[in-house]
């Protein structure tokens, strides 16, 4: 029974609304997006002495307009890394999108290699807890991803603390990945639920335990 839970996981995960205590404001967020970044993945320069391998995916960020979009607002961020103006409600019509959020990272990896031409991928985490190799395959995906300026879309569940010890609670979510440091044991989350803190650092094992249980697309 609990191999039939996990199994099944992936494709229930977006199907639990994007909202939460966290996520509430952005029902009311429509936020005008960031000024948009370069275009590519670029070495963030720290100056001498600085981490020369960060490493970030140029994006445009854009907050969800409602308690739903995260999906489709997740994989507007991912595409605008690729120079590709898409509405969130033209990929909400394509990812099949309802006020129940967006089925899974299946569909999110479907509607990206339509725009990509099928650059990504989607790998599951089945397991309630991230195993050490999980962990390392993310990370590996999140540095190959970003090296090729690609950002990655992840479906996360529950909470997670963020390296200056934030929680983010949401009881069903999609995020982007955009950025890495400490060759990749550090990655930047851009939250389309969070215009107030769009963008936050997380330790990747933090990470990896986020979306145990679901999947991502890289």
């Amino acid at each position: 029974m609990k191999t039939t839970f996990r199994n099944s996981m992936l494709s229930v995960a977006g199907l639990i609304m994007c909202g939460g205590a966290v996520a509430g404001p952005a029902v009311a967020a429509q936020a005008a997006p960031a000024q948009a970044k370069p275009v590519g993945s670029v070495t963030v320069d720290k100056g001498k002495g600085g981490d020369k391998s960060e490493r970030r995916a140029g994006y445009e960020y854009e907050a969800q307009p409602n308690f739903y979009y995260c999906g489709p607002a997740s994989t507007r961020m991912a595409l605008s890394a690729e120079g590709k103006a898409v509405s969130q409600d033209e990929l909400a019509q394509k990812l099949g999108t309802t006020e129940n959020g967006t089925d899974s990272a299946i569909d999110i990896t479907r509607v990206l290699n339509e725009y990509t031409g099928g650059r990504y991928k989607t790998t599951e985490i089945r397991d309630d807890v991230a195993t050490k190799e999980q962990v390392e395959r993310l990370r590996a995906d999140v540095k190959a991803a970003v090296d090729q300026g690609r950002p990655v879309v992840a479906n996360i569940l529950g909470g997670a603390l963020d390296v200056d010890g934030v929680e983010h609670n949401y009881p069903g979510h999609y995020l982007t990945v955009v950025e890495y440091k400490d060759n990749g044991n550090t990655v930047l989350i851009a939250d389309p639920a969070s215009p107030g803190e769009p963008e936050y650092w997380m330790d990747v094992t933090e990470l990896a335990n986020w979306i145990a249980g679901r999947g991502y697309s890289s």
